[in-house]
């Protein structure tokens, strides 16, 4: 096995590790957290006898340990339990609803990239200009303000004031959008496949309506630090003293700036995305609830109220197992792009 195969391994070693301890913590509150779920699950005016037997029902009457280890076997087996509330297993119903937190962060870090990179440039090649002082002043706005009355306010101008997009909802997936592009025909016409634009165009176009201001929400935020970011590495790069000989060896200002200045600041800046990317998919959660995106952030705020643990166990387990993914995976693309970290 090679450096590069031994660091992968470490790292996803110590990702298996970390999703352990947030398996514990979150088990752990559940001893903590003031109240019961059996007074939610119970009736008003339940006898003592009927808790007991709600509570044995729902294994609450064992020991920790005894709980603590038959939840994380059945993680290992594929299950995160069943619900107090509904009865109904836990693991379908959140990954059900992980498609749309995955496309909500996703499309605010599209979102974010676009729109950050180009101001992070301009801010640094035009330094201490009309257009550096604009991207700073949105940097800091971005990131003071709240994305929960960011949200409620571009609701307000664009969805109730012009009516350009809609207020909330999410009536078709990315996914369900994509599958309208192709069409697998039948063996009488050799399984071709088709292309059904028409249909796809309708989809995805409904898609963007309803993503663009969730997206614009969650990723203000995530576009001010990137922003940020970018404007200092190239200012950091533009100083090295690579650029200055490149300069004078006549090569063109653009291609110094963008093909070598710009290459070596979007290192760290490709690590910062991937791990807000992470972070991204657990903070959907209020501007999930704002624009009544139907993703775990619903769901999550739905198995608070009712306290019913195993669905906030499985949903919050899923968005940290995520967050462990993105980590390993974007150490491994830094690791790639630059090979000099395993020395």
């Amino acid at each position: 096995m090679g450096s590069f195969g031994r660091f992968l391994l470490k790292r996803s070693l110590q990702g298996v590790v970390v999703i352990l301890g947030v398996i514990s913590v979150l088990f752990a509150l559940r001893y903590v957290t003031p109240g019961s779920p059996v007074d939610f699950i119970a009736p008003l005016d339940a006898s003592d006898a009927t808790r007991r037997r709600i509570a044995e029902s729902l294994g609450l009457n064992q020991p920790f340990y005894v709980q603590y280890g038959d939840y994380v076997v059945s993680l290992l087996q594929g299950e995160m339990g069943y619900s107090y509330r509904s009865r109904t297993a836990v693991a379908p119903r959140v990954f059900a609803k992980l498609p749309a937190t995955l496309e909500l962060a996703v499309a605010a870090t599209v979102v974010a990239v676009i729109l950050s990179i180009p101001l992070g440039v301009i801010s640094a090649t035009r330094r201490h200009t009309g257009p550096d002082y604009a991207a700073t002043v949105f940097s800091f706005l971005g990131i003071s303000t709240p994305n929960f009355w960011l949200g409620v306010m571009l609701v307000i101008l664009f969805a109730v004031q012009f009516g350009v997009f809609p207020t909330s909802g999410r009536p078709v997936g990315l996914l369900d959008a994509l599958g309208h592009l192709v069409v697998i025909a039948g063996p009488e016409r050799g399984w071709a496949l088709p292309l059904n634009v028409g249909p796809f165009l309708a989809a995805m176009q409904n898609w963007l309506l309803h993503v663009t201001l969730p997206a614009i929400t969650l990723g203000t935020y995530f576009t001010a630090l990137i922003t940020r970011l970018t404007r200092s590495g190239m200012l950091d790069e533009l100083g090295q003293g690579y650029v200055q000989a490149a300069r004078a060896k006549g090569l063109p200002t653009t291609l110094v700036r963008y093909r070598h200045a710009l290459r070596n600041t979007l290192i760290p800046v490709i690590t910062v995305v991937g791990l807000q990317l992470g972070t991204l998919i657990g903070g959907a959660v209020i501007t999930e609830a704002v624009f009544d995106w139907p993703g775990l952030g619903s769901l999550i705020i739905d198995a608070i109220n009712n306290r019913d643990w195993p669905l906030i166990q499985g949903s919050l387990v899923v968005i940290g197992a995520g967050f462990v993914v993105v980590n390993v995976v974007v150490d491994a693309l830094y690791v790639r792009l630059n090979p000099r970290v395993l020395e």
